[in-house]
Protein backbone atom coordinates (compact mmCIF):
# COMPACT_ATOMS: atom_id res chain seq x y z
CA UNK A 1 0.00 0.00 0.00
CA UNK A 2 1.32 3.45 -0.93
CA UNK A 3 1.65 6.03 1.78
CA UNK A 4 -1.31 8.33 2.35
CA UNK A 5 -1.59 11.98 3.30
CA UNK A 6 -3.44 13.02 6.43
CA UNK A 7 -6.38 14.14 4.26
CA UNK A 8 -6.54 10.74 2.57
CA UNK A 9 -6.47 9.03 5.97
CA UNK A 10 -9.35 11.24 7.09
CA UNK A 11 -11.41 10.26 4.04
CA UNK A 12 -10.67 6.58 4.62
CA UNK A 13 -11.81 6.66 8.27
CA UNK A 14 -14.65 9.17 8.33
CA UNK A 15 -17.33 6.64 7.35
CA UNK A 16 -16.55 4.56 10.45
CA UNK A 17 -15.70 7.48 12.75
CA UNK A 18 -18.03 10.37 12.02
CA UNK A 19 -16.30 12.73 14.48
CA UNK A 20 -12.76 12.23 13.13
CA UNK A 21 -10.97 15.45 12.12
CA UNK A 22 -7.51 16.35 10.93
CA UNK A 23 -6.95 18.16 14.22
CA UNK A 24 -7.79 15.01 16.15
CA UNK A 25 -5.35 12.94 14.08
CA UNK A 26 -2.64 15.53 14.73
CA UNK A 27 -3.50 15.52 18.42
CA UNK A 28 -3.18 11.72 18.66
CA UNK A 29 0.21 12.01 16.98
CA UNK A 30 1.28 14.74 19.42
CA UNK A 31 0.26 12.42 22.27
CA UNK A 32 2.48 9.65 20.88
CA UNK A 33 -0.27 7.18 19.98
CA UNK A 34 0.62 7.19 16.29
CA UNK A 35 3.95 8.02 14.64
CA UNK A 36 3.66 8.54 10.88
CA UNK A 37 6.81 9.24 8.90
CA UNK A 38 7.44 12.60 7.28
CA UNK A 39 8.53 13.66 3.83
CA UNK A 40 11.58 15.89 3.42
CA UNK A 41 9.23 18.87 3.30
CA UNK A 42 7.55 17.81 6.55
CA UNK A 43 4.30 16.29 5.30
CA UNK A 44 2.99 13.23 7.12
CA UNK A 45 3.11 9.84 5.35
CA UNK A 46 0.71 7.25 6.74
CA UNK A 47 1.18 3.54 6.06
CA UNK A 48 -1.37 0.77 6.42
CA UNK A 49 0.09 -0.01 9.84
CA UNK A 50 -0.37 3.63 10.90
CA UNK A 51 -4.02 3.50 9.85
CA UNK A 52 -4.59 0.21 11.71
CA UNK A 53 -3.05 1.74 14.82
CA UNK A 54 -5.19 4.87 14.48
CA UNK A 55 -8.30 2.73 13.99
CA UNK A 56 -7.46 0.79 17.17
CA UNK A 57 -7.21 4.03 19.16
CA UNK A 58 -10.45 5.43 17.79
CA UNK A 59 -12.36 2.20 18.43
CA UNK A 60 -11.01 1.99 21.97
CA UNK A 61 -12.28 5.52 22.61
CA UNK A 62 -15.67 4.99 20.99
CA UNK A 63 -16.51 1.39 21.90
CA UNK A 64 -14.79 0.97 25.27
CA UNK A 65 -14.80 4.62 26.45
CA UNK A 66 -11.12 4.41 27.39
CA UNK A 67 -9.10 7.54 28.22
CA UNK A 68 -5.99 8.07 26.12
CA UNK A 69 -3.60 7.17 28.93
CA UNK A 70 -5.16 3.70 29.16
CA UNK A 71 -5.08 3.26 25.38
CA UNK A 72 -1.43 4.28 25.39
CA UNK A 73 -0.67 1.63 28.00
CA UNK A 74 -2.48 -0.96 25.88
CA UNK A 75 -0.45 0.00 22.82
CA UNK A 76 2.77 -0.31 24.78
CA UNK A 77 1.80 -3.79 25.97
CA UNK A 78 0.79 -4.90 22.48
CA UNK A 79 4.01 -3.50 21.01
CA UNK A 80 5.92 -5.58 23.58
CA UNK A 81 3.96 -8.69 22.65
CA UNK A 82 2.04 -8.78 25.93
CA UNK A 83 -1.68 -9.54 26.28
CA UNK A 84 -4.18 -6.80 27.02
CA UNK A 85 -7.22 -7.67 29.09
CA UNK A 86 -10.48 -6.75 27.41
CA UNK A 87 -8.84 -5.53 24.19
CA UNK A 88 -10.33 -6.56 20.85
CA UNK A 89 -8.63 -9.26 18.81
CA UNK A 90 -6.96 -6.86 16.37
CA UNK A 91 -3.47 -5.66 17.15
CA UNK A 92 -2.10 -2.29 16.12
CA UNK A 93 1.13 -1.77 14.30
CA UNK A 94 4.33 -1.77 16.32
CA UNK A 95 5.93 1.30 17.85
CA UNK A 96 8.55 3.33 15.95
CA UNK A 97 11.82 1.50 15.37
CA UNK A 98 14.78 2.42 17.62
CA UNK A 99 17.50 4.58 16.20
CA UNK A 100 20.48 2.39 15.16
CA UNK A 101 22.92 4.78 16.82
CA UNK A 102 21.33 5.23 20.23
CA UNK A 103 18.80 2.47 20.62
CA UNK A 104 16.15 5.07 21.39
CA UNK A 105 13.08 5.95 19.36
CA UNK A 106 13.79 8.70 16.84
CA UNK A 107 12.15 12.02 17.77
CA UNK A 108 9.57 13.57 15.46
CA UNK A 109 10.96 15.82 12.74
CA UNK A 110 9.14 18.81 14.20
CA UNK A 111 9.87 18.15 17.90
CA UNK A 112 9.93 21.50 19.73
CA UNK A 113 13.36 22.87 20.53
CA UNK A 114 12.18 25.55 22.92
CA UNK A 115 9.50 26.16 25.51
CA UNK A 116 8.12 28.71 23.03
CA UNK A 117 7.90 26.15 20.20
CA UNK A 118 5.14 23.91 21.57
CA UNK A 119 2.96 22.87 18.63
CA UNK A 120 -0.06 24.83 19.82
CA UNK A 121 -1.54 25.35 16.36
CA UNK A 122 -1.22 21.63 15.58
CA UNK A 123 -3.85 20.82 18.21
CA UNK A 124 -7.44 22.05 18.27
CA UNK A 125 -9.59 20.22 20.83
CA UNK A 126 -13.14 20.66 22.00
CA UNK A 127 -13.71 20.82 25.75
CA UNK A 128 -14.92 17.22 25.69
CA UNK A 129 -11.80 16.06 23.83
CA UNK A 130 -9.58 17.97 26.25
CA UNK A 131 -11.32 16.33 29.21
CA UNK A 132 -10.93 12.89 27.63
CA UNK A 133 -7.24 13.44 26.92
CA UNK A 134 -6.39 14.57 30.45
CA UNK A 135 -8.82 12.69 32.69
CA UNK A 136 -10.49 15.93 33.80
CA UNK A 137 -14.25 16.17 34.11
CA UNK A 138 -16.19 18.54 31.88
CA UNK A 139 -16.98 20.67 34.92
CA UNK A 140 -13.27 20.91 35.81
CA UNK A 141 -12.41 22.04 32.28
CA UNK A 142 -15.12 24.72 32.53
CA UNK A 143 -13.80 25.88 35.91
CA UNK A 144 -10.22 26.03 34.64
CA UNK A 145 -11.43 28.16 31.74
CA UNK A 146 -13.48 30.40 34.05
CA UNK A 147 -10.45 30.95 36.30
CA UNK A 148 -8.29 31.92 33.35
CA UNK A 149 -6.00 28.89 33.37
CA UNK A 150 -7.28 27.80 29.95
CA UNK A 151 -8.09 29.87 26.90
CA UNK A 152 -11.65 31.10 26.39
CA UNK A 153 -12.52 28.38 23.88
CA UNK A 154 -14.54 27.07 22.17
CA UNK A 155 -11.51 25.00 21.14
CA UNK A 156 -8.23 24.48 22.97
CA UNK A 157 -4.71 24.36 21.57
CA UNK A 158 -1.50 22.61 22.59
CA UNK A 159 -0.75 25.13 25.31
CA UNK A 160 -4.13 24.49 26.91
CA UNK A 161 -3.48 20.76 26.66
CA UNK A 162 -0.21 21.14 28.57
CA UNK A 163 -1.87 23.27 31.26
CA UNK A 164 -4.79 20.85 31.57
CA UNK A 165 -2.44 17.89 32.07
CA UNK A 166 -0.59 19.66 34.87
CA UNK A 167 -3.85 20.82 36.42
CA UNK A 168 -5.18 17.26 36.35
CA UNK A 169 -2.10 16.08 38.26
CA UNK A 170 -2.64 18.71 40.96
CA UNK A 171 -6.36 18.04 41.19
CA UNK A 172 -5.61 14.34 41.49
CA UNK A 173 -3.48 15.18 44.54
CA UNK A 174 -6.46 16.63 46.37
CA UNK A 175 -6.49 20.28 45.34
CA UNK A 176 -9.52 22.06 43.92
CA UNK A 177 -9.63 24.25 40.82
CA UNK A 178 -9.96 27.40 42.93
CA UNK A 179 -6.59 26.58 44.51
CA UNK A 180 -4.91 26.73 41.11
CA UNK A 181 -5.71 30.40 40.56
CA UNK A 182 -2.53 31.33 42.38
CA UNK A 183 -0.45 29.68 39.62
CA UNK A 184 -2.10 31.94 37.06
CA UNK A 185 -1.36 34.94 39.28
CA UNK A 186 2.30 33.85 39.62
CA UNK A 187 2.54 33.48 35.84
CA UNK A 188 1.02 36.92 35.26
CA UNK A 189 3.57 38.51 37.59
CA UNK A 190 6.51 36.66 36.01
CA UNK A 191 5.27 37.60 32.54
CA UNK A 192 5.14 41.24 33.58
CA UNK A 193 8.70 40.99 34.88
CA UNK A 194 9.88 39.32 31.67
CA UNK A 195 8.16 42.05 29.65
CA UNK A 196 10.19 44.68 31.46
CA UNK A 197 13.39 42.84 30.55
CA UNK A 198 12.70 42.14 26.88
CA UNK A 199 10.68 45.20 25.81
CA UNK A 200 13.79 47.32 25.06
CA UNK A 201 15.08 44.53 22.78
CA UNK A 202 11.75 44.09 21.00
CA UNK A 203 11.54 47.82 20.29
CA UNK A 204 14.70 47.53 18.15
CA UNK A 205 12.72 45.43 15.62
CA UNK A 206 15.56 43.39 14.12
CA UNK A 207 16.12 39.60 14.06
CA UNK A 208 19.16 39.64 16.35
CA UNK A 209 17.33 41.64 19.00
CA UNK A 210 14.33 39.33 18.81
CA UNK A 211 16.58 36.28 19.26
CA UNK A 212 18.15 37.97 22.28
CA UNK A 213 14.69 38.71 23.66
CA UNK A 214 13.65 35.06 23.28
CA UNK A 215 16.86 33.89 24.98
CA UNK A 216 16.31 36.35 27.83
CA UNK A 217 12.70 35.24 28.26
CA UNK A 218 13.71 31.59 28.27
CA UNK A 219 16.25 32.29 31.01
CA UNK A 220 13.47 33.88 33.06
CA UNK A 221 11.26 30.82 32.53
CA UNK A 222 14.00 28.33 33.39
CA UNK A 223 15.57 30.19 36.30
CA UNK A 224 12.22 31.34 37.70
CA UNK A 225 10.87 27.80 37.63
CA UNK A 226 13.99 26.44 39.32
CA UNK A 227 13.89 29.17 41.97
CA UNK A 228 10.23 28.46 42.70
CA UNK A 229 10.98 24.75 43.06
CA UNK A 230 13.95 25.37 45.36
CA UNK A 231 12.03 27.73 47.63
CA UNK A 232 9.04 25.39 47.80
CA UNK A 233 11.29 22.42 48.58
CA UNK A 234 12.91 24.34 51.44
CA UNK A 235 9.50 25.18 52.92
CA UNK A 236 8.30 21.60 52.62
CA UNK A 237 11.47 20.21 54.20
CA UNK A 238 10.89 22.49 57.16
CA UNK A 239 7.30 21.28 57.38
CA UNK A 240 7.97 17.57 56.97
CA UNK A 241 11.20 17.40 58.92
CA UNK A 242 14.33 15.37 58.11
Amino acid sequence: MKSLTIGEVLNRLKDEFSDITISKIRFLEAEGLISPDRTESGYRKFTGEDIDRLRYVLRAQRDRYLPLRVIKDELARLDAGLPVAGAPGEEPASAPSPSPDTGEASPPVDAPASVFDLPAAEVQLTSAELADATGLTGDEVTQLRDHGLLGPGPTHDGHDLQVAKLAASLLGGGLEVRHLRMYRQFADREAALAEQLVSPLLRQRNPDSRRSAVEQAERVVAAGGALHQALLARQLRALLGP
